[in-house]
């Protein structure tokens, strides 16, 4: 399952060990010439071009469509429109998941352990996920469970695993950009501002599919071992 809210709350406290991911990350993507940074000051935002080989990204999409779900949220309000993908949950240690999860891990410079079942998700014409936050809000009832279980989300990876006729883009509407989707494109962003806090202006949307099928899949960090 997936863990979403749309509206932050409160005013959570700068965290150290937080912000330090802010610096190591974005030191080893700085330092790595085949990533590019987006120039924004609102938030700590990269991506990597054919990160994915082509035949990685054909033996993704094929799990994804073996194994896909309806897609699901965990929050106080759901709504059942918000989010109307659908998921598939990766087996980290299968001989296919297990190098690319790590590679993942290992460009932004982040403990496997700390790494979230990488999940695929597939938006067929019309299915799309509202604008959302990738981070835990603490003022939420299911903040008791996830923070003993690794904590905060800190950086969130995703990778396109096809190219999209029309439609699809992720769109960070207050940072003003979007990503088309296209195929082993990585996109990477930091879900805290550099003091360790929620940073909101990482609000994102994936929008819907007009033509063809999207497939992507994600991998969330956390503060902590999310692996124990």
């Amino acid at each position: 399952m997936s863990f979403f809210s749309r509206k932050p709350k409160g005013n959570p406290a700068a965290s150290p060990v937080r912000a330090r991911f802010g610096v190591t990350v974005a030191e080893r993507l700085d330092a790595n010439p085949a990533v590019t940074r987006v120039a924004t000051d609102t938030a700590q935002i990269y991506y990597q071009h054919e990160f994915l080989t082509p035949q990685q990204c054909d033996g993704l999409m094929a799990m994804i469509d073996s194994n896909r779900r309806p897609s699901t949220l965990l929050s106080d309000r759901p709504d059942y429109g918000f989010r109307t993908s659908e998921s598939c949950d990766m087996n980290r240690w299968s001989a296919d998941v297990q190098p690319i999860d790590e590679s993942i891990a290992d460009l932004l410079g982040i403990a496997p352990e700390q790494g979230e079942t990488m999940q695929g998700q597939r938006y067929a014409p019309g299915q799309l996920f509202r604008a959302h936050h990738d981070y835990f809000h603490e003022t939420e009832n299911y903040w008791e469970k996830v923070k003993v279980h690794g904590g905060q989300r800190t950086w969130t990876a995703m990778i396109y695993l096809n190219d999209v006729p029309e439609g699809g883009a992720t769109w960070f509407p207050q940072v003003g950009i979007r990503v088309a989707p296209k195929r082993g494109l990585l996109l990477a962003w930091n879900n805290m501002k550099l003091d360790g806090t929620p940073n909101e202006l990482t609000l994102h949307e994936g929008m819907p599919v007009v033509e063809g099928v999207k497939y992507v899949i994600t991998k969330w960090f956390r503060e902590g071992n999310w692996v124990h």
